[in-house]
């Protein structure tokens, strides 16, 4: 097993695994919705419930009349995406939008699927979509240009169980690194750790989100602050060693001084349905996001790199749908 899916399972707790298991009990029926194809996502994933919706308008003008809703799917923190791929795996809903790491782990019965008594072997792939970027905000003030600049100084890892908490550890592993290399630890949710960094409580904080972000821009103009590049031979190892990993950068001029794209790392959001659904409404999904791919770009700055071929393996662990193949197949894209 990869390092990946070891860090993994030690964000789930009994509450997680306990409320996904639960999810996967009980089930949701698919007839308790009115629309020819349901879309699910977080509750919480704001820009995931966003593109949920342009790829329903989509659907619904170009799908042979297809009808489509968008369902915002509740869980408990870090359980979330487990609850989507729940409702995916049970036919409660035909595609759900998840990080790339949890589709990975999912699938395979590894971290926080391990110890579950049900399986999530139906899933198949779509497509992916934009990253989200582990990103390191530090204060001007504290000296820190380059992650090795992290050890030594006041950081935030990011609440137990949190996305950003579990791959901070995955790169102090890499680097060998505990928590003791640095000077002072705290372990503060996202809504806690501005403020922190602003009062230098802190001098360094982590978080994984979709770029721009308005969070993050309150946070490096109040504060002051920068993002640090993450970059390097361990990295480079850490990403190519997790596959639901991939190279991104957070670009040039979203926010208050940064003129200079910042390279870093992070998962990607994906496309993800079940076996069951039949090939004529993969493909249909797949054809419309793909043939509509200019007005998603613009409906968020995130997903304005988006690059179709790239779409079709990045963060993909989980086959690809057979419907899903038929489409790439008639582009000349495999």
């Amino acid at each position: 097993m990869s390092s990946g899916g070891a860090m993994m399972g030690e964000r789930a707790t009994g509450l997680i695994l306990c409320f996904s298991i639960a999810l996967g009990g009980a089930g949701v029926p698919a007839s308790g919705f009115a629309a020819d194809m349901v879309i699910g996502a977080g509750s919480e994933a704001k820009v995931h419930y966003t593109v949920g919706r342009s790829i329903c308008r989509q659907i619904q003008k170009g799908a042979q009349g297809l009808s489509c809703e968008v369902l915002r799917i509740e869980g408990q923190d870090a359980a979330e995406p487990l609850a989507v791929l729940g409702y995916v795996r049970d036919g409660a809903i035909e595609v759900g939008l998840v990080q790339s790491d949890w589709q990975y782990h999912a699938f395979l019965g590894t971290g926080p699927a391990k110890f579950m008594d049900v399986k999530f072997d139906n899933l198949r792939s779509l497509f992916s979509l934009h990253g989200e970027p582990f990103t390191i905000i530090a204060r001007r003030d504290a000296a820190i240009n380059t992650l090795d600049d992290l050890v030594g100084k006041r950081v935030n890892l990011g609440s137990p169980g949190s996305s950003q908490r579990v791959i901070m550890e995955m790169v102090m592993r890499a680097r060998g690194w505990t928590q003791k290399s640095f000077q002072f630890v705290d372990e503060l949710t996202d809504a806690e750790q501005s403020l922190a960094l602003c009062h230098n409580r802190v001098q360094a904080i982590v978080t994984t989100v979709s770029h721009p972000n308005d969070a993050v821009a309150k946070t490096l103009e109040l504060c002051d602050a920068k993002v640090v590049e993450i970059s390097g031979p361990e990295i480079a190892k850490l990403i190519a060693d997790n596959r639901f990993f991939a190279v991104t950068e957070v670009p040039a001029g979203i926010y208050h001084r940064a003129a200079t794209a910042v390279r870093t790392f992070g998962v990607k959001v994906t496309a993800v349905s079940s076996a069951d659904i039949d090939d004529d409404t993969a493909y249909a999904v797949v054809k419309t996001v793909f043939e509509n791919l200019d007005k998603i770009k613009r409906i968020h700055r995130a997903l304005g790199n988006l690059m179709p071929r790239r779409m079709m393996t990045d963060g993909l662990s989980a086959p690809l749908h057979p419907g899903a193949m038929r489409y790439f197949r008639e582009q000349g894209m495999m």
